[in-house]
């Protein structure tokens, strides 16, 4: 799709207080084409103007960011969570995925939100992204050492626990291998999380500096193999 001009067309901040000791601000900017009399209206901001919004888009993050905090990582104090003071959503034109997390801003694809006609509605198959993304922003990957099919797993794994996960998920037991990243990944996390309980905010707090392949052993006993 060839990239737009783009104009400001909403923007909104709220912060929100956990628990009276940490603040997150949650920013979220509409992009799309220029305005004018002679300018038809962009179908797709249209779309997430009228069935998602800014201020839906806003509440949610709130509630995802506390699971992520209480039910994923289990991080309870601000020593134990990656400082962020705050996060960005962008819903915007540009080419390839459905979205893209770096640091704490999420890219949503605008053309994504026009095309989508999964089996659930539009405002809850976002709302998956959504806790998919935030995992990103929130998690650790061992300073870029962890492999992306894990990182990716974990991120998945939130959808999974949070009752996000779409009809055709992984089930469990699917899948010839763990490191295949996203869904299959996220159901050999959900095993492991069934050996041990707590698995993956266990691990996710050993690769706040680094990754080895022996920290599935060293929580499990067992051999990640």
């Amino acid at each position: 799709m060839a990239s737009l001009p783009i104009f400001l067309c909403t923007l909104l901040i709220c912060s929100l207080s956990f628990h009276g000791i940490s603040a997150v601000k949650y920013v979220v900017t509409v992009e799309g084409p220029p305005k004018g009399p002679n300018v038809p209206k962009d179908p797709a901001i249209e779309r997430f103007n009228t069935v998602i919004g800014v201020p839906f888009t806003i509440k949610i993050m709130g509630q995802i960011n506390t699971f992520i905090w209480s039910t994923i990582l289990k991080q309870n104090t601000p020593t134990e969570r990656k400082h962020v003071d705050t996060i960005q959503v962008f819903i915007k034109y540009f080419n390839g995925q459905e979205a893209i997390t770096s640091d704490y801003r999420i890219n949503v694809s605008a053309a994504f939100i026009g095309t989508y006609d999964g089996p659930m509605s539009l405002k809850w198959g976002f709302t998956s992204l959504l806790y998919h993304e935030m995992t990103h922003v929130f998690q650790w990957d061992g300073e870029k050492k962890a492999p992306r099919s894990l990182v990716e797993g974990i991120a998945d794994y939130t959808i999974l626990k949070a009752n996000y996960s779409a009809p055709g998920f992984s089930k469990p037991g699917s899948g010839d291998r763990r490191d295949v990243a996203y869904d299959t990944t996220a159901r050999f996390l959900e095993y492991c999380d069934g050996l041990v309980p707590g698995f993956v905010a266990k691990l996710n707090n050993m690769m706040r500096k680094t990754y080895d392949i022996s920290f599935f052993k060293n929580i499990t006993g067992k051999p990640v193999e």
